[in-house]
């Protein structure tokens, strides 16, 4: 497990798939992911049993606050596109419990994502796509030290109308440099 301040990011297990299906249907949460059509727990479940196809870098994590004496997961993070000879990844991340949205948790796993990619994956690139309509999101990934490099325009198409995608990356020297400001 990777242990944050007020978070922890562990493997998704299969007793986790109810609570994804439920989140991945709700409207609301999937407004800011490229996630369009309603999901069944027997996709879900396709979904869990590939990603033993996948190498263990990259299998997502389940994020999770304490709960009392307890762990109860909020949402799902992880690395895809890992490139090892460009020490590059594409993050992902949402926060499925909107009773906790807007309270910071989204950020604090952004910048626990990037220590690990970068102290532990040896990355020295991670970017994202994000939605140009998306502010909760771009402020979290900014907080956390991701720059703007680029926009899509018109790239998405949700609900009848088009929107840009932004893209945004922080490198190793950028996340070394922000560190040691803050020691």
């Amino acid at each position: 497990m990777i242990f944050g301040k007020r978070i922890r990011l562990r493997g998704v297990e299969k007793e986790d798939l109810p609570l994804f299906v439920e989140w991945l249907n709700d409207p609301e949460v999937t407004e800011g992911l490229m996630f369009f059509q309603p999901l069944s727990y027997a996709e879900e479940m396709r979904w869990f049993e590939n990603l033993a196809n996948l190498p263990a870098s990259e299998h997502p994590l389940a994020i999770e606050i304490q709960d009392g004496d307890n762990w109860r997961m909020i949402g799902d993070c992880g690395f895809h596109n890992i490139s090892q000879i460009n020490r590059s990844a594409e993050v992902g991340i949402f926060i499925g419990d909107k009773s906790l949205w807007n309270k910071g948790y989204g950020t604090e796993t952004m910048q626990l994502l990037l220590k690990y990619g970068f102290e532990s994956l040896n990355l020295n690139r991670i970017s994202l796509v994000v939605y140009d309509d998306n502010p909760r999101a771009l402020h979290a990934y900014e907080k956390a030290g991701f720059m703007l490099e680029g926009r899509l325009r018109q790239a998405k198409y949700k609900h009848g109308r088009y929107g840009d995608e932004l893209l945004m990356s922080t490198l190793r020297s950028e996340w070394d440099a922000k560190q040691s400001m803050e020691v």
